[in-house]
């Protein structure tokens, strides 16, 4: 047993035991500033409504822009639809158990193209089916190859795709004919790297690719010759991002983001013949480069100003920005092209704590937007939801971090409300102040909960991601169990009544936070957590398995770092009930690490309970599965958090 009680976290420490991690500068809230609303007709949203709330996939343009096509799970599960851009009753194309999503369409409007795998194992083939609907067939169907990540060539029939072997990390970029037949262009040989196409340029002659490491802290742009497959690096260098996301017709100019020289994601437009840069106006916050217009006259960027994005049009000569006027939350694009063959309308999506994510077509010349979805059950109004707001407290050493927190109504500020800890997955991912079916499923029974973006999130730079790596659940878990004391410091918040859930890396900061700091939170539910790194370096993904070596490095070689960062160290000191929910068919986290959570805490005689979905991956795409694990999450927490069970 590795347990030793001096490896405890402590809570709080008195003085810094670190450098503050350098982040934008933004003021540090006041926890008496959170309030409690009064809305006299506020209840509890029916959790089968939240659970039933439809995803929105992929989606892609017809040829001549009449028609969308969307991946979204109406029945239940995720198959293509079809709708009129005026507007229309959806039209069902597709029908099957499994997922179906990463929409194109052929330029002569006589298919759709989507990836499907096989129970959420990520190993996606390539399917089409007529547009005016009819048999599918599966172009690929190749178990031990995924094939994905579409981008259609400008005449011809021609698909660049990315593809990757189960037997390697690495992915590579190949072109596909409209009989399925694909060709490769590259052969990478690191299986940290991966390539993705980014736009055909020169008449289809040629691409442009991404070449990125899996952990996002390197990136590479190329030209590829499709003909014989010639490779140009066009940029490059160590320790840095460079990220195209879209190009010219002609392949001169090409929108690339990059964090060179300022280690903040920033947008610019690059120069391939004289190597020069235009960069937009500077920003602490991460800007990304996003699409060019038809006419090639503006771009789209991607402002994501700490938990909040927002969309703006750049004038190329001038370099001006516009804002799109879209409402404040998450704001992004839609599918591999968002504009609309004719350039009138752009796809974006956008959520809100209050607003679950749908799809809304944006008018080009008029800045007018309009819903093309309504995926979301009536209940799910603004004036039934709570709202959130974004918030700002200091961590252990001084470091800034920011979160989300959203407030249920009409709480009283006497230390007695539950609350809930939400820390998300990645590491390398940021909590948005975007839809949560969870928030909203807790924030709408009576539970404050808090998002924290602790140190290895995205968004605050290249220091503060890199700032847990070798410390997973050391730092970072610091910055989370700060974000409980900073809901109690409220005085909302009773310090014996909060718990944490998370999924993924949230998993593995829940499993942390109960056997690292056991006597901070009062129950607990993981979702696909990871308990022990070194029989995750066993069984995963080949892709992922370079993943955790560029995070906590390799089993033999830093033994002390996986002892340190396994929660299987500390487990058994845990107090919290457990629950923990998994996919049987989970490539990423695989079924064992539930199994082993589950045997050492039920041997020890913790409450603990453990579920598992068959046919079900990294998350759950099954609306029963998706409905049943959050039923299953509310009421545990319920059980152990509040007095009485909620009915």
């Amino acid at each position: 047993m590795r347990i030793a009680t001096a490896l405890l976290l402590a809570a709080t420490a008195a003085a810094p035991l670190a450098a503050q991690v350098k982040t934008p500068d933004r003021p540090v809230s006041d926890p008496k500033a959170l309030s409690s609303g009064e809305n006299p007709s506020a209840a509890s949203v029916p959790v089968e409504d939240i659970g039933t709330t439809r995803s929105l996939g992929g989606a892609a343009w017809s040829a001549d822009g009449k028609t969308i096509f969307i991946a979204t799970n109406l029945t239940g599960r995720t198959n293509i639809w079809r709708t009129d851009t005026a507007g229309s009753w959806p039209i069902q194309l597709t029908q099957s158990e499994d997922s179906q999503d990463g929409l194109v369409t052929s330029r002569d409007g006589k298919w759709v193209y989507f990836e499907q795998d096989k129970g959420g194992n990520e190993y996606t083939d390539i399917f089409r089916v007529p547009t005016s609907g009819g048999a599918v067939v599966n172009l690929t169907n190749t178990p031990d190859r995924r094939e994905g990540t579409m981008l259609v060539a400008p005449s011809g029939g021609t698909i660049a795709l990315v593809t990757k072997l189960k037997s390697e990390g690495q992915s590579n970029l190949a072109v596909m004919d409209s009989d399925g037949n694909i060709r490769a262009l590259t052969a990478e040989k690191d299986p940290q790297y991966g390539w993705s196409p980014v736009a055909w340029i020169d008449d289809g002659r040629a691409l442009i690719a991404n070449r990125d490491r899996v952990d996002g802290v390197v990136g590479e742009v190329w030209r590829i010759d499709v003909a014989d497959g010639k490779v140009t690096r066009l940029l490059g260098k160590p320790d840095t991002v460079f990220f195209a996301s879209d190009a010219t017709a002609d392949g001169a100019t090409i929108a690339v983001t990059s964090n060179d020289t300022t280690g903040q994601l920033h947008a610019g437009l690059y120069a391939v013949a004289t190597k020069g840069w235009r960069w937009l106006k500077p920003t602490p916050w991460e800007q990304t480069s996003g699409i060019f217009t038809r006419d090639g006259k503006a771009m789209i960027v991607r402002t994501a100003a700490d938990t909040r994005t927002s969309l703006s049009k750049v004038d190329v000569t001038t370099m001006t920005e516009a804002p799109l006027g879209l409402p404040p939350g998450v704001n992004g694009f839609v599918g591999s092209e968002p504009i609309a063959p004719n350039g009138q309308l752009m796809m974006v999506s956008h959520s809100g704590a209050d607003s679950p994510t749908d799809l809304y077509l944006y008018d080009m010349a008029s800045a007018q937007v309009r819903p093309a979805t309504q995926l979301a059950m009536a209940s799910l109004s603004p004036s039934s939801l709570p709202r959130s707001t974004e918030v700002v407290y200091k961590s252990f050493d001084g470091t800034l971090i920011s979160a989300v927190v959203t407030m249920p109504y009409n709480l009283k500020r006497d230390g007695t409300n539950p609350a809930i800890v939400l820390p998300h997955g990645g590491p390398t991912s940021q909590a948005i102040d975007g839809f949560s079916r969870f928030a909203a499923a807790f924030a709408s029974r009576g539970y404050i909960t808090i998002q924290p973006n602790f140190r290895g999130s995205t968004g605050y730079g290249k220091a503060f991601q890199a700032a847990n790596f070798k410390d997973l659940g050391g730092g970072d878990l610091k910055d989370t169990i700060a974000a409980k004391q900073f809901l109690v410091a409220s005085g909302y918040a009773d310090a014996k009544r909060v718990g944490i859930f998370g999924g993924s890396y949230g998993g593995f900061m829940t499993l942390m936070a109960i056997g690292r700091a056991p006597d901070e939170f009062a129950a607990a539910v993981q979702w696909f957590g990871i308990i022990n790194w070194r029989t995750m370096y066993r069984d995963q993904d080949e892709v992922l398995k370079a993943y955790q070596r560029t995070l906590i490095g390799t089993p033999d070689a830093d033994p002390k770092v996986y002892d340190a960062a396994s929660p299987l160290t500390y487990i058994r000191a845990t107090k919290a009930p457990l629950l923990t929910i998994q996919g049987e068919n989970d490539i990423r986290v695989p079924r064992g690490q539930a199994q082993e959570v589950n045997d050492i805490l039920k041997a020890k005689g913790n409450v603990v309970e453990t579920i598992f979905y068959p046919a079900e991956g990294h998350g759950f795409r099954k609306s029963e599965n998706q409905l049943d694990s959050l039923q299953r999450t509310v009421a545990w927490f319920d059980t152990y958090l509040k007095a009485t069970p909620a009915k």
